[in-house]
């Protein structure tokens, strides 16, 4: 059997031949600004720090660069609560920094996509202070006010019992006007009310328009299923008794009008501009309930993120969300083919990912990171895993130099985020140690503080991420002498390494890995990931079989031509995550070892 390291630069032969959108085949890279790179010494990342790394990203192999939100914003939830949609928080820069990196992205054959937060907005946007100014005012219907409620002994209650995301209630109440104000979020993020059409057509010209005209290439659009409420207002069914506020995202998600009104931001903004679109879609965890967002005769969206998989191991996303419930392989399994194969026979298109700014870094909840060994090994097979499945692959910046999370040994001080911080003062609130206890666990598992640790530049203060002297907004981790870029730019056999061979190998072969079929083997196996993927839908053309070893002992490998059911001497061993010197045997898989083998023409 034939062997190869890593797959050739050049295109593959009968490789995938067709007109797609180049969205498809692209690989986008998630930039979280606060974390990434700062260049003033403020402790804060900035676009023109996004700027000082831009050749880093055009030589990682990466076509997209999504930056999360830069708007101006108080920061009640990190700049996803927006003030004014045409500015740029000042310790991000300035529009003309948005110009400058809008044009050195295209210059390197790169696009630019930002992240359109548009469900809510701050407390402090011109718009809610016009709403809650009066209840006369022409803007009051742009968000959702409500009457308060009286129990039986007369006390003011909320309109609703819905629990926030954020812990609490949804509700507000108003003094000024003496109404309740829906907040999904965080009180200081208002939800805005769609079905105003003067509040829809602002948010278009306003934000959508203002960008585009700019220049941007797309957004990913965020709780892009939550515009439609339902607006009967009724309680949710107690499912929680420990709290008067029950979760009630059936009443928010996926409502009557959704897809009215996807369908018209669509022709009103993302078609004029052929921009790129991905949808955050959250709740929705059925197919049949996906696929009318995705597809292409609906004109919705491009794309969206499905979280059944990122999300492994959390609670039901409300009161027990950070109660981490351990997971094993075959979920994982059964959920990747899951979410790959929904779109086969559809015009729909997938997306795929195992990182983001809201989750725990992939390689501390999917990997191993107990040894440095297996660490390494861990993050390769992690990324032969996402870079051989179908669908437009997302990168979160980290990822490819195999970020963990934060040492167990932190204390709750070095967690940030307003939504740690709430369900870990709600579990003190409770008064049981027990929960106190598995919070915290659940915490240094899942929290969305790991992921917006300062990235990892180098080995001198502040990791490279702020000149020395400066203070970041959050700890830098303690192991970012070992794991950091400059480190392993010098390493051939490194994570980083190894990521930017596996994104080429999967541009080389796309029409296996980005465009090719899916089928799960060894479904059982609670050790062995395996898969075929084909450049057809009947498997008949060049298939690939992808073979991971997902534990932390040797475990026998299958016999590749009789799974690829060909001649042994048309299989080649297209990548593997031992190392150019490692000895790879064909009946055993090393501990977290991976392999992808490719055949046929």
């Amino acid at each position: 059997m034939g062997s190869i390291d890593v797959a050739p630069a050049t295109e593959a032969p009968n490789a995938f031949v067709g007109k797609v959108p180049y969205w498809k085949d692209a690989t986008f890279y998630q930039i979280y600004p606060a974390s990434f790179q700062d260049s003033n010494g403020d402790g804060w990342g900035d676009i023109p720090g996004v700027l000082q790394r831009i050749d880093y990203l055009a030589d990682l192999g990466v076509d997209v660069v999504w930056l999360c939100p830069i708007f101006d914003s108080p920061q009640a939830d990190m700049g996803y609560d927006v003030s004014d949609y045409t500015k740029i928080y000042a310790p991000y820069g300035t529009i003309e920094d948005v110009d400058a990196l809008i044009s050195a992205c295209h210059q390197r054959g790169m696009k630019l996509i930002l992240d359109l937060v548009v469900n809510h907005t701050s407390i402090e946007h011109a718009w809610f202070k016009e709403s809650r100014s009066s209840k006369t005012n022409p803007k009051r219907d742009w968000y959702i006010w409500k009457p308060a409620r009286y129990d039986a002994n007369g006390n003011r209650i909320p309109p609703t019992n819905w629990r926030s995301y954020f812990a609490g209630s949804t509700w507000t109440w108003d003094e000024l006007t003496q109404e309740y104000y829906l907040h999904l979020y965080a009180p200081e993020q208002p939800d805005l009310n769609w079905d105003n059409a003067e509040t829809r057509q602002a948010i278009y010209r306003d934000t959508m328009h203002f960008w585009l005209k700019r220049g941007v290439d797309g957004f990913r659009i965020d709780t892009v299923n939550k515009y439609s409420k339902r607006t009967d207002y009724l309680d949710a069914p107690t499912t929680d008794p420990t709290s008067p506020y029950q979760p009630a995202p059936e009443m928010w998600c996926n409502g009557p009008r959704i897809h009215e009104f996807i369908q018209e931001m669509n022709h009103e903004a993302l078609a004029p501009y052929n921009a790129v679109s991905v949808g955050e879609l959250s709740n929705t965890p059925c197919p049949t309930q996906v696929l009318p967002y995705v597809s292409a005769a609906a004109k919705e969206l491009d794309m969206v993120f499905e979280f059944s998989t990122i999300r492994l191991g959390t609670g039901d996303g409300f009161g027990a969300k950070y109660i981490y419930n351990p997971f094993p392989l075959t979920r994982l399994k059964h959920l990747t083919e899951k979410w790959t194969t929904f779109i086969e026979g559809t015009d729909a298109w997938a997306t795929v990912f195992c990182e983001n700014h809201d989750n725990g870094r992939a390689v501390s909840r999917f990997g191993d990171t107990s040894t440095r060994e297996l660490w390494a090994r861990s993050a390769k097979t992690l990324a032969l895993w996402q870079t051989t499945m179908t669908g437009t692959l997302f990168l979160y910046q980290g990822q490819e130099i195999g970020m963990v999370n934060m040492p167990p040994s932190w204390g709750m001080e070095e967690y940030k985020d307003i939504e740690s911080a709430n369900f870990y003062a709600e579990a003190v609130k409770s008064g049981d140690p027990a929960r106190v206890q598995a919070t915290v666990r659940g915490l240094q598992i899942l929290a969305r503080d790991h992921s917006r640790l300062p990235f990892q530049w180098d080995d001198s203060p502040n990791a490279g991420f702020a000149r020395e002297g400066a203070r970041p907004w959050m700890r830098v981790h303690d192991n970012y002498r070992e794991i950091n870029v400059a480190r392993q730019l010098e390493d051939p056999e490194s994570v980083l390494e190894f990521y930017k061979k596996a994104l080429r190998m999967r541009k080389t072969y796309r029409d296996v890995f980005v465009h090719g079929v899916f089928r799960l083997l060894e479904p059982e196996s609670e050790s062995l990931f395996v898969y075929v993927k084909g450049a057809d839908s009947q498997l008949s053309g060049r298939r690939a079989l992808v073979v991971m070893n997902f534990s932390a002992d040797a475990q026998p490998c299958p016999d590749v031509a009789r799974t690829l059911k060909c001649d042994e001497r048309s299989v080649v061993l297209l990548s593997h995550t031992l190392g150019s010197g490692a000895t790879v045997e064909d009946g055993v898989l090393q501990p977290w070892e991976g392999r992808v083998y490719i055949t046929g023409d």
